[in-house]
């Protein structure tokens, strides 16, 4: 399915996208694969004595969930902008649910592009990434 400028509004929402739980299992790949390797994420042990019950998701994973969402709903070469705050942890055997919105549509250096409002969240309404991202449509 091809996004177009014409047919988006300020308002609409992009399908929204489901990952989880989150495993310790994914957690660990995810140190293997991002090279990131803080205990913090895979040893529960090393997460209680700071201060934590349990391990939580590295916050750029939870962004990679979320840019994800982006990307299936637009090519990866139409992001113009993508950036996010972190705003709570992700806890292990979480579910993330992504979601984004049109906010404003303008055109930037001739290119007809949407702003959108990004944010992941828990199953109990807690946002843990809020941010935004700009995507260039025809």
């Amino acid at each position: 399915m091809t996004v177009n400028f014409a047919d988006l509004s300020e308002g609409d929402t992009l399908p929204p996208l489901e990952f989880g739980p989150v495993s310790r299992h994914v957690l660990a790949l995810y140190c293997g694969g991002s090279g990131d390797h803080n205990p913090i994420h895979v040893d529960i042990d090393f997460a209680r004595a700071s201060g934590v019950d349990d391990v939580f998701a590295h916050g750029m994973f939870s962004m990679g969930v979320l840019a994800r969402m982006l990307t299936q709903w637009v090519p990866q070469e139409q992001i113009r902008e993508f950036g996010v705050r972190f705003t709570a942890l992700t806890p292990v055997h979480a579910t993330i649910t992504c979601k984004g919105k049109v906010v404003e549509k303008l055109t930037i250096d001739g290119e007809q592009c949407v702003r959108l409002k990004l944010a992941t969240a828990l199953d109990d309404g807690t946002v843990t990434l809020a941010g935004s991202a700009t995507v260039a449509l025809s």
